[in-house]
């Protein structure tokens, strides 16, 4: 393996354990045995290799995401059951992946100074509110495309609080039939 390979999973290790403002020059090197040189040379400084390392992680992240929200096979037809599940989906997924969701989190603040990660996260919003729209709303490629951002908006910011809830205070989060019961009404 390359040392700038060695940097990047470094990198990548580091921000899953870390975070990315307590990763520091010396975390890099000794996790990747390259010499701090080498961060320079290959990526310019320490916040671009963190940078990246972020960006493949957020793409990741995406990815892990898409796959949890598509319907699988032999799904059920009943909305409520079908919502339930899906959300039950996300939530084992927040839950299994705690520190690529802390990493997603971190970067929102990092945005403020960081005007690649700002347009990265916006990319990826997009592509969450378009697939949002599609698994609880179902409003697919033909749709009215306000009707898709506004729908697609609406799920991410409860994807997001969800998230929030699941990682800050995971004892009292909502579970998947507190979501179904409030998007349908108890007695449905």
């Amino acid at each position: 393996m390359s040392a700038k390979d060695k940097l990047l999973l470094a990198a990548r290790d580091c921000l899953l354990t870390k975070g990315y403002a307590h990763t520091t020059v010396r975390d890099l090197v000794a996790a990747s045995g390259a010499n701090q040189a080498s961060i320079n040379y290959h990526f310019g400084s320490k916040e671009q290799l963190l940078t990246k390392a972020l960006r493949d992680l957020n793409t990741e992240w995406g990815e892990l995401l898409f796959a949890v929200i598509e319907e699988p096979e032999g799904a059920s037809d009943e909305p409520r059951a079908r919502v339930e599940a899906l959300w039950g989906r996300i939530i084992e997924s927040i839950r299994g992946n705690r520190a690529l969701w802390f990493v997603n989190f971190e970067s929102v603040a990092s945005a403020r100074q960081d005007g690649e990660i700002r347009a990265m996260i916006a990319s990826g919003q997009e592509r969450a509110r378009v697939a949002l729209a599609r698994a609880f709303a179902g409003l697919g490629p033909d749709s009215d495309p306000e009707d898709v951002q506004a729908a697609g908006s609406h799920y991410l910011a409860l994807l997001v609080g969800l998230a929030s809830q699941c990682l800050t205070d995971p004892e009292r989060a909502p579970t998947a039939s507190q979501f179904a019961a409030a998007h349908f009404g108890r007695s449905s």
